[in-house]
């Protein structure tokens, strides 16, 4: 009982926060949540005695553009996803930027780590994590870093290369010029994957991750009733090339894939079909993060 109510307590602070966050912030650019699944069933547990522990942790992004007058154009953002016990426990904060090289963001990160775990503990801490990112990030950019850590950067700084699948779920896809649109950008951004029509809609994009997060942006400023991005899997390949991304390929095109449940209208797909194609791909488990079900 007393860890059941501790649970609720924690839940109802990190729904309070994001309320907070999304107030001040209220544009995308700078706060977006990226599993808004994962927050509705925070809520649901928040007013329903009998729900179980959400089974998906919270996760947005804040985009940060520090003070200093010369890195205007710079931009952090903060990838955070918030464990189930937090603010009992610190939140999962990765921060990012293009301009950072590997070394300076793993230093980046460490840092924020240890302000957080000196000043932070127990309390909710967003707001001072993204404060503390906006005053001191930007100081990173042009560190060189001791030594040992840069043995490298003599050589060519061969940055790692990050292989991203996306895992896109929409509520339904019948549009022929929305179907169109993701077939085209998936081949201009030379992505592979599928995509589902119907009802629900399921899209795949696997390829380099700037193209992926570029697919995703274009995809959702189309109008839809629902669309999230249900999972996300990224892979670092260390200094890989193109070989090393075919080689973490799932899927060798994009190409729409219609599993129509016995000649009904292309409506309502058959599961089961998505199922074993998924199956065949060696992504099942990805079937239970979509629909909650064993196949």
């Amino acid at each position: 009982e007393a860890t059941e109510m501790a649970n609720r307590e924690e839940a109802e602070m990190q729904i309070s926060e994001l309320d907070l966050l999304s107030s001040m912030f209220p544009y995308e650019e700078e706060f977006v949540v990226t599993d808004q699944l994962a927050v509705a069933e925070l809520k649901h547990y928040i007013e329903n005695e009998s729900a179980e522990m959400p089974s998906s942790k919270v996760q947005f992004i804040l985009n940060v553009k520090p003070e200093d007058p010369n890195a205007s154009t710079v931009e952090f953002s903060m990838v955070c996803a918030l464990p189930f016990k937090y603010p009992s426990v610190l939140p999962e904060i990765t921060v990012r930027s293009p301009l950072l090289s590997r070394s300076q963001q793993v230093q980046l990160n460490s840092d924020l780590k240890t302000y957080l775990m000196q000043n932070c503990s127990g309390e909710p801490c967003l707001l001072s994590a993204r404060e503390w990112v906006k005053d001191h990030a930007a100081a990173y950019v042009d560190r060189e870093l001791s030594s040992s850590s840069v043995t490298t950067s003599n050589a060519v700084q061969s940055e790692d290369v990050i292989f991203t699948r996306l895992w896109i779920y929409s509520h339904h896809i019948y549009n022929k010029q929305k179907r169109k649109n993701i077939i085209e950008w998936a081949k201009e951004l030379s992505l592979s994957g599928f995509c589902m029509p119907g009802k629900p809609g399921v899209v795949c994009v696997e390829g380099l991750q700037n193209s992926c997060e570029e697919f995703w942006s274009r995809i959702r400023r189309l109008t839809w009733k629902r669309i999230l991005i249900r999972h996300r899997e990224d892979v670092s390949l260390e200094g890989g090339g193109l070989a090393e991304i075919q080689k973490h390929r799932k899927f060798s095109t994009l190409e729409e894939k219609c599993f129509d449940a016995h000649g009904a209208r292309g409506n309502h797909m058959d599961l089961g079909q998505l199922y074993q194609f998924l199956e065949e791909k060696g992504c099942a488990d990805i079937f239970q993060m979509y629909f909650g079900v064993e196949g």
